[in-house]
């Protein structure tokens, strides 16, 4: 069964990837859950490199006590706050196959009240 599920979310993945791209203006902020803990990258596609990051798995985010969702907004503000450091205002936003729903859209607020625009 999970087989089907990730295939399913591989091929969704694939989808959003053929039609959006990051620049170093506008990067795109991938996700990646695990079940345990949500990733974020902010990449520039053109050069193939990432420009910042953040996870739940960092010393600041993880001392935090609270449900996995409260984290994950943690983790879009502290990408935010990398992004503002860098000058970056705008992001294009890469679910990476996932529902925009839960963890998923709790980075993307968190992201927002921190100051990118998507």
């Amino acid at each position: 069964m999970s087989n089907v599920k990730s295939l399913r979310r591989l091929k969704i993945r694939h989808t959003i990837r053929r039609k959006i791209s990051g620049t170093a203006q506008k990067p795109r902020l991938a996700i990646f859950r695990s079940n345990t803990d949500i990733y974020a990258q902010l990449i520039d596609d053109s050069k193939g490199v990432t420009i910042a990051a953040a996870s739940s798995k960092d010393k600041d985010i993880k001392a935090q006590s609270g449900t996995k969702s409260d984290k994950s907004k943690l983790v879009g503000a502290a990408l935010a706050r990398k992004a503002g450091e860098l000058n970056v205002k705008e992001v294009v936003f890469d679910r990476g196959g996932y529902l925009y729903h839960g963890r998923v859209k709790a980075v993307a607020e968190g992201a927002r009240e921190g100051g990118l625009q998507f």
